[in-house]
């Protein structure tokens, strides 16, 4: 089946220097994308002319011109595969197309081939969105660097020739280009591409910096520590790769099963069309029950027993904001049996807020004016808690007040002159020159919430502290409890963030269990334990530094309005309305369509058994035999589309 040929593609591709010169390729591209519109097409326009009473010739060529464009892979594919002693379940479908064609049922064979064709053709092209995506996250890395010679001159080199000891020189505003520690300079940090963390961290010396983040408003000069193949970035890409191809090689157990179905089939056929004319029976009744029994053994309605429910069940989860990729996600859903969730931007909106002011009595200001004194100092400013200060005093309709001398120190915050006052707003560190110990021992409260805590002195006195925090999003503890009862297994709390901010967060949600200040590979090393030791796993997060641990989970799920390219694209399922409530629902529908399907396959397999034991008793005639294997089909069709009613979604959110 085109699980195979994924498998295959996925293990080809786990080499990550391959994806950085290869430039992305059009979905147009792929020669299964190419022949499954080309099959559909041609289907669509001969049913068009048979069900007007077209020509028998015009659909009949339609129909058969349908059979090259959709069936000409699968059957290479599979001869190459009998070359190595392998009977490919692809090809069983191309001579079970070519058997219903030869004994009239023309219209069923060329549903048989699209069905296939449009298969491989969605799997091959989300195996192109992922290697496209690892490149996009090869290039968070700049191409060039600014490297300080021994004698001092600055020179533009590229970052793949970066070397350990090598210095580099990182202006406001520039991209890190290689891991280091920072050994001249001050600066803030956004590296949440790399942590999740939400804030810009800041980076003085003896601190190390990662390749792919974006320096602030200083200077810096860092001395490298990994060559350019060795940063976390590169590290990143690598893992995907590899946990998508070992995602891709638990799909075998399929693989397995398809082989043995097709031995049992083919031989099966082949017996019916050669005893009875070794034993004298004529040609034509001999291959007529061959043939008939090719078409009412053909797996079309264990094909349609899961499809229906399933692609029926992911078309109502998209109409309430939830994406699921395809089928075979869907039935990884349904066995689902832990969770484990980043913080930043998926359990929380991923920006700070003002939740707290606390004047101290000392300067005499009250809460409004302090919050004036500091949104009118701070809106110059570009940092997010500047950013997130000032939105408060707006949302408070507060008038803010104009600024003049405004000046940055990275690590310490602003000065400005707001008026008649000089104000300064930043971190704790403006508290060492004061030795306010009321205002110290509000920081430590603070933070011991896991709360960022900002300083806002008025001419040299400290006058109060604003406290500001990521706050969880909406309906976030229910998920978290309706999760837990699903799965019957405590959440896992899992974020690069401090350890404060995130024990915060789980106590306010409901989860006891939290790991934090993770790389991603830490992240991608836990899934993988959890995984080894019998878990089914659905990872959440939005980050690229989720990738990895995305990848190795059984089921990635990625919040859509926050999420990165990258985690968008590994994700199996995407929340495009960042409600987290859609993903207890998901589980429970995805366990509904499996009950569905359960039932489907009981069905379909009946109806198979039953046929097949009439023809080979003698006493099935061609037309009742089509009718039987028609009308199972459409029975466990019409179950599976029961799904799509919005009370199947209701029922389970």
């Amino acid at each position: 089946m085109a699980s195979g040929r994924i498998g295959g593609t996925a293990r080809r591709n786990a080499k990550p220097i391959a994806f950085q010169q290869a430039p992305p390729l059009s979905a147009w591209s792929l020669s299964e994308v190419r022949c499954a519109l080309s099959a559909g097409g041609l289907f669509g326009l001969g049913a068009v002319a048979h069900s007007l009473g077209g020509p028998a010739w015009l659909y009949g060529a339609l129909y058969l011109t349908c059979y090259v464009a959709g069936g000409r892979q699968p059957a290479t594919d599979g001869l190459k595969a009998l070359r190595h002693k392998v009977l490919d379940v692809d090809l069983l479908m191309v001579f079970a197309a070519l058997a219903a064609a030869a004994i009239g049922q023309i219209f069923d064979g060329a549903l048989l081939i699209v069905i296939f064709a449009t298969s491989g053709a969605l799997e091959a092209l989300a195996t192109k969105r992922t290697e496209d995506s690892v490149r996009g996250l090869l290039s968070l890395a700049p191409d060039t660097a600014t490297r300080i010679t021994e004698s001092g001159d600055e020179e533009f080199v590229d970052t793949a020739v970066l070397d350990v000891g090598d210095v580099l020189l990182i202006r406001p505003g520039e991209r890190i280009g290689g891991d280091g520690v920072v050994f001249d300079g001050a600066s803030e940090v956004d590296q949440a591409s790399i942590t999740g963390e939400p804030l810009p961290v800041d980076k003085t010396v003896g601190d190390e910096v990662f390749a792919g983040t974006i320096n602030g408003t200083g200077t810096l000069r860092v001395r490298v520590q990994r060559p350019s193949a060795d940063t976390v970035i590169s590290r990143i890409a690598g893992m995907v790769v590899e946990a998508s191809a070992s995602k891709a090689r638990t799909q075998l157990f399929i693989e397995r099963v398809e082989q043995r179905y097709s031995v049992l089939m083919v031989a099966a056929t082949v017996g019916l069309l050669s005893i009875p004319l070794l034993l004298g029976a004529d040609l034509r009744a001999a291959l007529l029950s061959a043939m008939t029994f090719m078409i009412v053994a053909s797996p079309c309605a264990l094909v349609l027993s899961t499809m229906p429910p399933l692609l029926a069940a992911i078309a109502n989860a998209g109409r309430h904001g939830v994406l699921v990729k395809s089928a075979v996600v869907l039935e990884k859903i349904a066995a689902v049996n832990r969770v484990a969730l980043d913080k930043t931007g998926t359990l929380t909106w991923g920006t700070p807020t003002l939740i707290g002011i606390h004047p101290l009595p000392v300067a005499r200001f009250g809460d409004s004016d302090l919050l004036v004194l500091a949104a009118s100092a701070e809106r110059p400013s570009e940092h997010p808690l500047a950013r997130a200060i000032v939105a408060a005093a707006r949302r408070a309709d507060l008038p803010l007040r104009p600024v003049a001398a405004f000046t940055y120190a990275p690590g310490r915050g602003i000065r400005a002159r707001v008026e008649d006052e000089v104000v300064e707003v930043g971190s704790p560190v403006l508290l060492a020159d004061a030795g306010d110990f009321a205002a110290q021992h509000t920081v430590r409260v603070c933070e011991s919430a896991g709360s960022t805590a900002v300083i806002v002195r008025v001419n040299g006195v400290t006058a109060g502290v604003l406290e500001l925090s990521d706050h969880p999003r909406d309906g976030a503890a229910g998920a978290v409890a309706r999760l837990e009862t699903l799965t019957g297994a405590t959440l896992l709390l899992l974020t690069g963030d401090n350890p404060r901010a995130a024990g915060r967060l789980a106590a306010d949600v409901g989860i006891t269990h939290v790991l934090a200040s993770l790389l991603p590979e830490d992240k991608m090393r836990i899934v993988r334990r959890l995984e080894a030791d019998g878990a089914r796993v659905m990872f959440v997060g939005d980050g690229v530094n989720d990738a990895p641990a995305m990848s190795a989970a059984q089921v990635a799920v990625a919040m859509g309005r926050t999420g990165s390219d990258l985690a968008l694209e590994i994700a199996d399922v995407v929340i495009t309305r960042d409600d987290l409530a859609a993903l207890p629902a998901i589980v429970a529908l995805a366990r509904r369509a499996r009950r569905v399907v359960n039932a489907n396959l009981v069905i379909a397999a009946t109806f198979i058994v039953v046929l097949v034991v009439l023809d080979l008793l003698g006493h099935l005639p061609l037309p009742l035999g089509v009718a039987g294997h028609e009308g199972s089909t459409v029975l466990v069709g019409l179950n599976g589309l029961r799904l799509l009613r919005d009370r199947a979604w209701a029922g389970v959110s």
